[in-house]
């Protein structure tokens, strides 16, 4: 049964929170430490597993505190329920030893019955940050799609220019890149290039251990490279895209790329653009 329903409009600051555990006083606990929290509001609390999905499903929460004993369904099995995209950040709360289980599954974190009032603190900063986290990566993602859409609208107009027909074909980009070092000159093919980077009035071409210097400025390099084989995600960093493994948010809007090799990269917001048109070119 639903025990207790409050009204979900409030501040877009403010964290919703389900509540799920068979016990009142834990339900009454839970409940009187969250209401000293200012940005928390309790959405729903529930005594069992079924209503617990019911309530994930329509209210949607940023956190959920869930208990793993209970009627119907365990923690577990609510979990197992739930579609994945619908699983909120949650906490496991509990009076049994289930810690190695609930980080197999993602538990935000793990309160052992009875806890204090300091490690519920411990919890609700990981909360915020977990919460915060996804969501400046669902806004970068958003951003992507929106500047992709209106991209893909602009590729789609130029390409039935006919001046247009014919020009911009690969063979028309830099296939190889001219290195010269120690009174020779040797070619690197521009797929094997990891990324790029501007060092003054040269650039830096990596290519997996090994870091070439050659004399050319970033932009003009850039000019001749495929934008649908390359990006810049940065004033000063060039980025083969087929090397990317991931991105994730980062600070006041900017990402990291991670590429294959484990190498951190910065992608700037300003640059988001470039590197979700050429992503999609790839597709």
């Amino acid at each position: 049964m639903v025990m207790r329903s409050a009204k979900a409009e409030g501040p877009a600051a403010m964290l919703s929170v389900v509540i799920v555990d068979d016990e009142a006083a834990a339900r009454a606990r839970l409940r009187r430490l969250l209401s000293e929290e200012p940005d928390v509001q309790v959405v729903l609390e529930c005594e069992n597993g079924k209503d617990a999905v019911n309530a994930i499903l329509d209210r949607a929460p940023n956190l959920v505190f869930l208990d793993i004993e209970m009627p119907e369904l365990n923690g577990f099995e609510v979990l197992r329920a739930l579609p994945k995209e619908t699983i909120p950040a949650f906490v496991f709360v509990t009076a049994f030893n289930y810690a190695l289980d609930a980080f197999a599954v993602d538990a935000l974190d793990y309160l052992l019955k009875p806890f204090d009032a300091e490690r519920f603190q411990v919890t609700m900063r990981r909360a915020r940050e977990r919460i915060h986290a996804r969501g400046d990566q669902d806004e970068l993602l958003t951003a992507i799609r929106e500047i992709s859409e209106t991209q893909r609208e602009i590729r789609a107009a130029v390409a039935q220019l006919p001046e247009a027909r014919g020009v911009a074909t690969r063979e028309a980009f830099l296939e190889r890149i001219a290195i010269k070092a120690d009174g020779r000159v040797f070619f690197v093919r521009v797929e094997e290039v990891d990324y790029i980077e501007s060092a003054a009035n040269y650039v830096k071409v990596r290519v997996g251990n090994e870091t070439h210097l050659i004399r050319e400025r970033l932009g003009e390099l850039a000019a001749r490279l495929d934008p649908t084989r390359f990006a810049r995600i940065h004033r000063s960093t060039i980025v083969n895209l087929d090397r990317i493994k991931e991105i994730q948010p980062w600070f006041s809007g900017d990402a990291l790329v991670i590429l294959k090799t484990g190498q951190k990269l910065r992608l700037s917001r300003m640059f988001r653009a470039s590197l979700e048109l050429g992503t999609r070119s790839r597709l």
